[in-house]
């Protein structure tokens, strides 16, 4: 009981604040690094983060740092996209998805991948088959790159430097500095794209989702085909994408009626 009383909170509260910090982090966080933040004792958060790696909620980088594991992507996103905002984000998506003629989605970045969490399909008898779940690389997708080129300098070439970068299509981009260079143009227009990188014959953008801090949480995109659409005509349709994220972004607080 005496425990309880030197740091901050209760039990309940210490294991709460624990999984907001190290979720929020801009950066994988010790036990040192949270003792130290929420004021709590060093042996209660050893025990703590003991329990919630074992039950998936954390998980250790190679480094020995904490970021978050498999369950509490999982809340996350159950979060973010709960059944009660589905009937609004599915009006959104085909909305844009009848202005743009074009498949329209939701994805969300996990690690070294994006997985499309949400789409809404345009009607056409040629299509890109990418089903909800399915995971792509971070390297060779509009809204992977958007999302590398969102992460802090030094981080993003770590990140960059250790990839795969394996050859996915004719355009895809296999040398770290080339792919550097194409993040900052990225950056610069916070617009990503995917010029036959990921799959031949197909053409992609996106457009960041933010929450209320203005970061970066999802990407929404649209693909097409060349022999349909050319990225130049995707380009064209960047207004309507913005403007449909913005609505999606303001799902976060949980305000909206289903």
């Amino acid at each position: 009981m005496a425990d309880q009383h030197r740091g901050k909170g209760s039990s309940i509260t210490r294991v709460l604040a624990i999984i907001e910090s190290v979720s929020r982090a801009d950066r994988p966080l010790s036990p040192a690094d949270l003792a130290l933040q929420l004021d709590i004792p060093k042996p209660s958060v050893h025990r703590i983060l003991q329990q919630l790696e074992s039950e998936g909620y954390l998980q250790t980088n190679m480094r020995g740092l904490l970021v978050p594991a498999d369950r509490l992507h999982g809340i996350a996103l159950g979060v973010l996209y709960a059944s009660r905002f589905k009937t609004v984000r599915q009006a959104i998506l085909q909305k844009l998805a009848d202005q743009t003629g074009e498949t329209c989605g939701i994805s969300i970045p996990d690690g070294t991948e994006m997985i499309y969490y949400d789409r809404v399909q345009a009607n056409w008898p040629l299509q890109i088959h990418l089903p909800i779940n399915s995971r792509t690389p971070v390297w060779c997708t509009a809204s992977g790159k958007l999302y590398l080129s969102s992460l802090p300098q030094d981080r993003r070439r770590r990140v960059v430097h250790n990839l795969p970068l394996e050859k996915r299509a004719r355009n895809t981009l296999v040398n770290s500095e080339e792919l550097e260079s194409a993040l900052l143009k990225i950056a610069a227009t916070d617009c990503g794209i995917d010029n036959e990188e990921f799959i031949d014959g197909m053409v992609a953008i996106a457009v960041p989702i933010r929450d209320r801090q203005g970061r970066l949480f999802a990407c929404l995109f649209t693909h097409a085909p060349i022999l349909r659409k050319s990225l130049d005509d995707l380009l064209a349709f960047e207004p309507l994408l913005r403007q449909a994220a913005v609505e999606l972004g303001e799902l976060i607080g949980g305000d909206q009626s289903p």
